[in-house]
């Protein structure tokens, strides 16, 4: 299958999701000294009479976003709020996005107001101060309409709120029924038996494989890092990081599916390239780990196979404690630099929380949501989604993101820690290769990274 046959509204998304939030840090930490980050003086918190004021006086603001018709979503704001336009920039997806906002922001001329940011990029630009704290604008008070631990990946050490969640991908597993029934195997429920079943189904078809962990993505190794209670990296202030991708639980997982790819009963095919889509239209794979966007994008990749998957929650270390981590997502941020930042901070607030503009996200753009109330809104969870059999999919990934750790940090420069992966571990996946000492060879790689951009690296 051809990626010109995927449609273009799956590819856009897999484009956002999969992002690493690739900048370079090489100027970074010189531009530190900025102000308005944990460091500076707390904003003084706005009044509500400062706020209608503001809403009531004409402002265009500008919002780069990567998000496939948001328009319809910016109407709603500008229903309510008729003196505020907003003028929508895509500047990009991924690298791009992020090397235009940085360089303008460098600049001091051509940011926006606002600025789409993944969660996992956020530490890129609140260590360079270039984030505006959300919270004296009001963010604080919607803490708890959203899911817990997308808050967590959006605030501060010191109670900043450095965005607002917009969706998320809590992780799960889609798998082929039909392949399972054949084979006889029971849906895997811990990682064990999930080893068993890659061994029994790969002997009695070599064809297929029970799943492909792919050699050439370091997002779904963060997210089973964060599934399995792993903490690799910890920044604390702007200069002292820990840095941790080879502990004992990395290990662990090293072990785990070093070994299944040596035994050669899983593949390790790059993801989301034309064998890949081809595996999931010809039955090669009999499972899918993803995450909560993925049920809609399998069902317009793999049409041929619709109705003969279904989904679960991921296997788990320790069945008695439900877990799973997180691959994809992202936020609304204002830029600090922003000469309207009760507009611009009002506007991120609604686009996320109004119930009708964070509905229209899952309905119109199949975003998975961050919202409390959508994630238990009848009309959303008790969808029966034909392509599964008439499964309750986002009923299921509901429950899943419950399960999801609140605190799981990232690093100010995930695109080199992603590079590295992919020339170290990912790499060991593909060769069949011992893959814990990849993961030390992973830390070597990243330490010195890291200390080359000024860091003073803790860790093993």
């Amino acid at each position: 299958m051809s990626r010109s046959s995927i449609p273009s509204s799956a590819m856009s998304r897999r484009l956002f999701l999969t992002a690493t939030g690739a900048v370079s840090l090489g100027a970074a930490l010189s531009a530190c000294g900025g102000g308005g980050g944990s460091d500076s003086p707390a904003a003084q918190p706005a009044s509500q009479a400062d706020i209608d004021k503001a809403m009531k006086t004409p402002t265009q603001l500008t919002f780069w976003t990567w998000v496939p018709n948001i328009q319809q979503e910016v109407a709603l704001f500008e229903k309510k709020y008729p003196a505020i336009k907003v003028k929508i920039v895509n500047a990009g997806q991924g690298v791009t996005h992020y090397t235009k906002l940085r360089t303008a922001l460098k600049a001091g001329t051509g940011a926006p107001d606002l600025a789409q940011i993944e969660y996992q990029a956020i530490p890129t630009f609140t260590i360079t101060d270039s984030l505006l704290d959300l919270g004296p604008y009001g963010a604080t008070a919607l803490k708890d309409k959203f899911v817990a631990w997308t808050w967590g990946q959006v605030s501060g050490p010191k109670g900043e709120v450095w965005a607002v969640p917009q969706d998320t991908g809590p992780m799960g597993m889609l798998y082929r029924k039909d392949i399972f029934d054949r084979h006889g195997i029971q849906v895997p429920t811990t990682w064990d038996e999930f080893a068993a079943a890659a061994r029994k189904l790969h002997k009695a078809d070599p064809s297929v494989y029970l799943t492909n962990l792919a050699a050439n993505e370091a997002a779904a190794w963060h997210g089973l890092l964060w599934q399995a209670g792993a903490k690799p990296y910890a920044l604390s202030g702007k200069s002292d990081i820990t840095i941790d991708v080879d502990d004992a639980v990395s290990q662990k997982l090293g072990r785990y599916w070093g070994g299944l790819a040596a035994e050669g009963v899983i593949s390790t095919d790059p993801d989301f390239t034309d064998g890949w889509y081809a595996g999931f239209n010809k039955g090669k794979y009999a499972t899918w780990l993803t995450a909560a966007w993925g049920p809609a994008f399998l069902s317009g990749s793999a049409k041929s196979t619709a109705g003969k998957w279904r989904a679960a929650p991921l296997p788990q270390w320790d069945a008695a404690k439900p877990s799973s981590g997180n691959w994809g997502g992202s936020t609304t941020a204002v830029v600090r630099s922003t000469k309207n930042p009760i507009a611009a901070a009002q506007f991120a607030l609604f686009l996320n929380s109004d119930p009708a503009s964070a509905k229209m996200f899952a309905t119109q753009q199949s975003f998975f949501p961050a919202t409390k109330a959508l994630l238990t809104d009848p009309s959303f969870t008790g969808d029966r989604a034909t392509f599964y059999g008439g499964q309750k999919v986002n009923e299921l990934f509901a429950s899943i993101s419950d399960t999801v750790d609140p605190a799981f940090p990232w690093p100010p420069f995930l695109d080199q820690a992603a590079t590295d992966w992919t020339e170290t571990v990912g790499k060991s996946l593909a060769d069949k290769a011992d893959t814990v000492a990849a993961l030390d060879a992973w830390q070597t790689r990243l330490t010195t990274y890291a200390k080359k951009q000024g860091f003073t690296v803790k860790g093993t």
